[in-house]
């Protein structure tokens, strides 16, 4: 088969862009097709990309492109339309939210159209987002201003939900998104997790701090965390780059001497950085599916999560970790004190992990398309 996969842009490296790595590793030959690829932006991550067949679109060519992935959705849905994918067998996209048209490229009548929905876009249906559109005149006025054309964006999301030949999606949160937004029935194929080799954790008692980060956005509200373990004097490491014009600056106004930020880390840092903490703290509003959660597991450490979206499905409280049912930072404090009363067990947290493997990844995808093309 000829292979192609999709997928809305390449500029930051997170959950999104491990799935993409993940069917990349089955499909290796696959063409990448995309908005801009932007490795320059992807500091100890870039690597991952290198001698892959990617092919972004006309915006490549436009100057500062860094810094219109947004203004872009005013132009996607012409975008994709002129992406000839009319050669290929099979065609993976993976849907991250932020284009409503993803699936709208030019496709040969019998060719296999399988979308991988990470969630509808966001800030289409009111869920939060990494942006805030009421601390300025000019964000409150465009926000206003943008109303009538996110109307027509989610006309134009409902029709690109009716290409696809089948939906995965990667939790039962955005399956259920799915559903009431597209009108279609979507399987549940969890995000490939990345599982150390060799794990030998950490004993409990020899840890001494708490751990929070990732994609440092708006909707993911570590502020909380950094607040919380201010008010209780914890210590308290964060890592990762802003996104959304958020990041560590807004966050150290908020915080006391006792939380260290430590900026973007590469994958082997992280690792030391999550097996040597006390737990992950896990503010996310909504949150799609919350793979960095499981990850934390695997490398034998619990988590202290908001009881919302897709962290429902992974993390078992009193045994994985702590959730806690508001968010704000008076219920995370709670959440903290409790932990502090559990035992955890490391090698519990890694069995628990192991469910969600990368090996489960590719499997459960090579069995769907196989089933799929079979018919």
């Amino acid at each position: 088969m000829k292979v192609a996969l999709v997928h809305d842009y390449i500029k930051e490296y997170g959950g999104a862009e491990r799935v993409l790595e993940g069917l990349h590793k089955i499909y290796p030959d696959a063409d990448v097709y995309t908005t801009v690829y932007l490795p320059k932006f992807l500091g100890p991550h870039a690597a991952r990309f290198e001698n892959w067949s990617i092919k972004p679109s006309i915006l490549q060519l436009i100057p500062m492109k860094g810094k219109m992935i947004s203004i872009f959705r005013f132009v996607e849905p012409i975008i994709f339309r002129l992406m000839d994918l009319r050669s290929y067998d099979l065609i993976i996209v993976s849907k991250c939210g932020n284009y409503a048209s993803i699936n709208s490229f030019r496709k040969r009548r019998g060719a296999l159209h399988i979308c991988y929905c990470h969630t509808p876009p966001r800030y289409l249906y009111g869920y939060p987002v990494a942006n805030r559109w009421d601390n300025s005149f000019v964000r409150k006025t465009l926000f206003v201003l943008g109303r009538i054309p996110m109307y027509f964006m989610r006309k134009l999301d409902y029709i690109d939900g009716q290409k696809p030949d089948y939906f995965i999606a990667n939790s039962a949160e955005i399956a259920g998104r799915i559903k009431k937004f597209y009108a279609r029935d979507a399987i549940v194929i969890h995000p490939p997790i990345d599982i150390p080799k060799i794990n030998i954790p950490v004993p409990m008692k020899d840890r001494k701090y708490y751990l929070t980060g990732g994609r440092l956005s708006r909707n993911k509200a570590f502020d909380l965390a950094v607040v919380a373990c201010t008010k209780l004097n914890l210590p308290l490491k964060v890592f990762g780059k802003g996104f959304g014009g958020y990041g560590e600056n807004d966050l150290k106004k908020q915080a006391g001497p006792n939380v260290e930020f430590l900026g973007e880390v590469s994958q082997a840092q992280k690792w030391e950085l999550i097996k040597n903490a006390k737990a992950y703290i896990s503010p996310s509003l909504q949150e799609d599916f919350g793979m960095l959660n499981l990850e934390v597991n695997a490398g034998g450490t619990p988590v202290i999560a908001y009881n919302s979206g897709g962290v429902k499905e992974t993390v078992i409280d009193g045994k994985t970790g702590v959730l806690f049912d508001e968010p704000n930072v008076e219920s995370i404090v709670s959440a903290i004190k409790r932990f502090e009363k559990i035992g955890f067990s490391p090698e519990t947290l890694i069995i628990h992990a192991k469910k969600f493997s990368s090996e489960t990844f590719e499997k459960e995808i090579k069995r769907f398309v196989a089933d799929k093309i079979s018919k």
